[in-house]
Formats: C-alpha cells, sequence, structure tokens
C-alpha cells in the first residue's frame, strides 16, 4: 500500500519471518491455492521448511471437493486427479522438507501418487495410510519404500495384513521402529513382521482382533521391542485342526507374563472401558466407519497419534 508522504509498504516488502508466522497459522489448502499465488517473496515465504514438517491431509474435506463423501473409499477418477494435484502443489512448495505424511482416511490412492510423494518428501520419517491403499501394486509400493531410506513409523489400516508393504520396509527401510496396524492380526503376520522389522521397537495393535499365538510369537521374537499397546483388542483362540475359535477380552496369563520385560504393555480395564463399550457388533453402534477412523486417528503411544 502506498500512502502520500509516507514510505512504501507493499505486501511484497514485509518481512520474512513475519510471513512464515503469519503462514504457520493458516491450513495448507489456504497456502497451496491462494497465499503462494500473491507474489514472489509471498511464494518464497511459502517454502519455508517450517511450514512443511508435516503435510496432513487429513484436514481435506468432502465439502471442499477434495475428497469422496463419508464413508464412500472407493476408487473415483476424479477424486484422484483432485488428490494428485493438491500432491503436486504442496510437496511442490515443501522442497522436500516434509518428514510426516498424513493422508485423509477416506481417500483412494494408487501408485502415481505414491510413487509421486515418495519422489518430494525423500526425508520422510512418518507415514499415515488411508483406508483404501489396497490399489498400490508391488512395484508401485516397492518404488515408493525405496525412496524413504530414512522412514521410522508407519500407521497402515487395512481389511488384510499389509505383507507386501513390510516386504518393502524389510529391504529398504532400515531405520524403521514404529508400527500402528488395523487389521486382523494372524500368526502368519506375525512372522512376516519379525522378519521385515527385527528392530521394532513400538507396536500398537489398538482396536484390531489378534490372535493369540501371534502374540506370544511377537513377544518371544521381537527382541528389541519396548511398547506394546493391546487397548480395546479382542484376543482370538483357534481351536486345534481350525475347526472353530473362541473370542474373548482377557489377555492371557502367558502372555501378560511375557509382556513384563516391554517398557510398557497397554491395556484397557475391559468392563469400564468406553471404547471397549463402543465396538461396532455392539447393537447401540451404528457406526463402524466412525469407530475405525478413531481407532485409525487415536493412540495411547503418544508418537503414534494424530
Amino acid at each position: 500500500m502506498r500512502n502520500q508522504g509516507s514510505s512504501d509498504r507493499s505486501w511484497n516488502n514485509m518481512d520474512y519471518n513475519i510471513l512464515v508466522k503469519i503462514f504457520m497459522t493458516l491450513n495448507f489448502m489456504d497456502i497451496i491455492s491462494s497465499v503462494s499465488l500473491v507474489c514472489s517473496s509471498w511464494r518464497s515465504a511459502c517454502c519455508d521448511p517450517a511450514l512443511w514438517k508435516k503435510l496432513d491431509l487429513s484436514t481435506l474435506s468432502a465439502d471442499s471437493n477434495n475428497v469422496l463423501p463419508k464413508p464412500c473409499t472407493l476408487s473415483n477418477d476424479e477424486s484422484g486427479k483432485r488428490l494428485m494435484k493438491i500432491l503436486k502443489s504442496a510437496l511442490n512448495l515443501s522442497r522436500g522438507n516434509v518428514t510426516c505424511l498424513v493422508f485423509n482416511y477416506f481417500i483412494s490412492i494408487n501408485d502415481e501418487h505414491m510413487i509421486f510423494a515418495s519422489e518430494r518428501s525423500p526425508n520422510l520419517k512418518r507415514l499415515i495410510l488411508p483406508l483404501n491403499w489396497h490399489q498400490l501394486t508391488h512395484s508401485g509400493i516397492q518404488q515408493s519404500f525405496k525412496m524413504w531410506v530414512g522412514l521410522e513409523s508407519l500407521t497402515v489400516p487395512s481389511v488384510i495384513a499389509p505383507f507386501k508393504i513390510m516386504e518393502a520396509i524389510g529391504s529398504y527401510c532400515k531405520s524403521f521402529s514404529e508400527l500402528k496396524l488395523q487389521c486382523f492380526f494372524n500368526l502368519n503376520f506375525a512372522v512376516a513382521l519379525t522378519k521385515n522389522a527385527p528392530k521394532l521397537k513400538v507396536l500398537s495393535l489398538r482396536g484390531t482382533m489378534v490372535h493369540n499365538q501371534a502374540m506370544i510369537y511377537i513377544l518371544y521374537n521381537l527382541k528389541h521391542l519396548e511398547v506394546f499397546n493391546m487397548c480395546h483388542c479382542q484376543m482370538k483362540e483357534v481351536y486345534q485342526y481350525e475347526v472353530g475359535f473362541t473370542l474373548y477380552r482377557d489377555i492371557d496369563p502367558p502372555i501378560i507374563e511375557k509382556s513384563s520385560r516391554l517398557k510398557k504393555f497397554l491395556t484397557c480395564q475391559r468392563h469400564t472401558c468406553d471404547m471397549c463399550k463402543w465396538k461396532p457388533y455392539n447393537e447401540r453402534v451404528l457406526d463402524w466407519t466412525e469407530f475405525e477412523q478413531r481407532c485409525w486417528r487415536e493412540d495411547e503411544v503418544s508418537s503414534l497419534a494424530h
């Protein structure tokens, strides 16, 4: 702005550090869609590393036509194109400084999204995947995680165990130490996990169904495990020859005894825990998606909550 008799106080000449502090209060969508387009000095401030430590796509809403309406998580070409446009704008501004990437729970991602994200965020330390990541191919997963050699932490919501992802982590992510899973945790995956992430220190199975033999295997074979979150879980015991199974809440005494070596073994009070009372198979609870998203976002392990 210019006022007669006063010095030039153009927006273009605002102090860089002040701009960065102001921009840190904004949503990343405001930065990529408007603020970064004002002038060259503003765009330069929009690239400051302080703004891009965490790229949180969970803030996207259906109202802004960025994601599919809740609870739809199916593939959609138009939403895929929108997501790619957002990733390109944000990650180009970030200049490789993103260390934590959170996808929106309801977004569907494919190889194009993951590979582009991995190429533009080589310093990534933590990754939170959406529910619908199953379009990713083996090749796409391998190519992406090959770029994320410094990855330390991962959250994976899934209907099936993510064997392909753990294989890629075992091949490329040698500093990997934290994992949060939302899938049925059986003995086969427990074996794969110990093989591909032998240095795992933190494991959260919050709100999942867990095979009791898988838990015992983990406690015996993950020698570096320090924190194990079993809050809100349901245990499954399979009968001999797999002719049937039993579901129950209380954790077996041998598991409790073996877990005594850990720094933290987190469980909840089954009969008084509000979260356990709010399980989808309880007739009073109607919204499975809301429960699953809550399990995905929250965690008793602070480093896994987002």
